[in-house]
């Protein structure tokens, strides 16, 4: 059972990273690049707009939109960038990960919301 979990996220983050390189080859369309792009971002973000602690919809989207998001993508690219992000994504996939790269993208969304915030808050008052 656990090996099996293992095994499916490992795939899981090697569809992200695929998806990852798709958004960034400008031989995919506009359209396609962007929604790769977010697909990737909401995916590889480590803040989920649902809050995981929210019953039920707070793995909604761990569980059933990124996947979905992810498998429209591979299926929507054309067959030669999906092999190629793929060979990508296995090439980078054994690498360590960066911890001063989820600071950055935690302090982005804390920016972002503090933005909000403020702004909020200068309306109201």
């Amino acid at each position: 059972m656990i090996a099996a979990l293992r095994r499916w996220a490992r795939r899981f983050k090697r569809q992200t990273l695929t998806v990852y390189f798709l958004a960034r080859d400008p031989r995919l369309s506009t359209p396609l690049r962007l929604l790769a792009l977010a697909v990737a971002a909401y995916a590889l973000s480590p803040i989920d707009l649902i809050p995981d602690f929210i019953p039920v919809l707070g793995y909604l989207d761990d569980l059933l939109i990124v996947p979905l998001g992810l498998a429209l993508i591979l299926r929507l690219a054309p067959r030669a960038l999906v092999l190629d992000a793929r060979r990508r994504a296995r090439a980078v996939h054994g690498r360590s990960t960066s911890r001063a790269a989820a600071v950055v993208i935690v302090l982005l969304w804390l920016l972002a919301l503090g933005s909000v915030a403020w702004w909020l808050w200068r309306r109201v008052h």
